[in-house]
């Protein structure tokens, strides 16, 4: 099976799961924070074949960048933070760096799903995806999805916007 029908029956899975888990909004409308809002977040790096060394989460699961964000926002909300969440942490946690990762370059901005918070880089929210169900993996890499292309960032915290199965 093909990197891309895999990702595609990955993706499916998560916004179904997503759209019939009936926990978008408290009983007043209020927004539920997600049970995965972690009192700490690390942000580290793993290395990933074809990428080399990429963000990832404190337990080894890469991190993307959505480029509608602008840098300043995050526009992934319902559905789409079904199958990318946002890297989020509770109001007034601040996020650590791993070996490598410039502390300078972490920050948090206002997550419209959950009231919470989202933890950035180089002013990115960094999301996870549903499709990376092994640390290490970058599935969402250059995949278009919400109307964007999804790409991993490097220590750097740029963009790194190569499909590493592209290759010739």
């Amino acid at each position: 099976m093909s990197r891309r029908v895999r990702v595609a029956v990955l993706l499916l899975g998560a916004v179904l799961a997503a759209g019939c888990s009936g926990e978008d909004a408290g009983p007043a409308g209020d927004p539920v924070l997600p049970q995965d809002a972690a009192p700490a977040a690390e942000v580290g790096l793993v290395d990933v074949a074809g990428l080399g060394p990429v963000l990832a989460d404190g337990e080894g699961f890469v991190l993307y960048m959505f480029p509608p964000d602008a840098r300043a926002q995050v526009t992934c909300t319902g559905p789409c933070a079904g199958s990318w969440p946002p890297l989020a942490v509770a109001d007034g946690v601040t996020p650590t760096a791993g070996d490598e990762v410039d502390p300078g370059l972490l920050g948090t901005l206002p997550d419209p799903n959950t009231g919470g918070q989202v933890v950035t880089y180089g002013g990115y929210p960094l999301y996870r995806y549903a499709g990376d169900v092994d640390p290490g993996t970058a599935y969402g890499q250059a995949l278009l999805l919400n109307g964007a292309p999804w790409y991993v960032l490097g220590a750097a915290g740029q963009p790194l916007t190569t499909d590493p199965e592209a290759t010739p």
